[in-house]
């Protein structure tokens, strides 16, 4: 189901999706951004490697800040990141501007993002772990 529209100019960087059978702090499915060649289309289950995550609060105007991570994921088969098993292996400046993004796109929803953390596959692993535990209702 379509949950925003981004304002005229504004592009999501890479693939924004969400991990299967999982559920956040939010209640949402946990968000992962698939760094790719090229975009696929809406709908496209793709299997991926996580390679980290943005932890970050999210907060709501009125509400208490939430748990609202990024999980950075690669493409199994995939050309431009075939060998990247971790951030560290992401050029910092195109990691920056995906932070950013996100900062500069929250405000849109009337949201704001504040970055508490990067960290690496062992964590994106433990965050996607526990969402299919909340999912499940454990």
């Amino acid at each position: 189901m379509l949950s925003t529209v981004l304002p005229q100019g504004m592009a999501f960087p890479y693939d924004f999706g969400f991990l299967p059978r999982t559920r956040g702090d939010d209640g949402d499915p946990l968000d992962v951004l698939l760094l790719m060649d090229e975009p696929a289309f809406p709908g496209c289950i793709i299997a991926a490697r996580l390679i980290g995550v943005i932890e970050a609060k999210q907060k709501e105007k009125g509400e208490a800040p939430v748990e609202n991570h990024r999980i950075v994921a690669v493409p199994v088969k995939c050309r431009t990141y075939e060998r990247c098993r971790s951030l560290k292996h992401v050029d910092k400046e195109r990691l920056r501007e995906i932070e950013r993004f996100f900062i500069s796109y929250n405000p849109t929803r009337r949201k704001r993002f504040k970055v508490q953390n990067v960290a690496g596959p062992r964590k994106a692993e433990k965050i996607a772990r526990a969402g299919m535990k909340k999912w499940r209702g454990a």
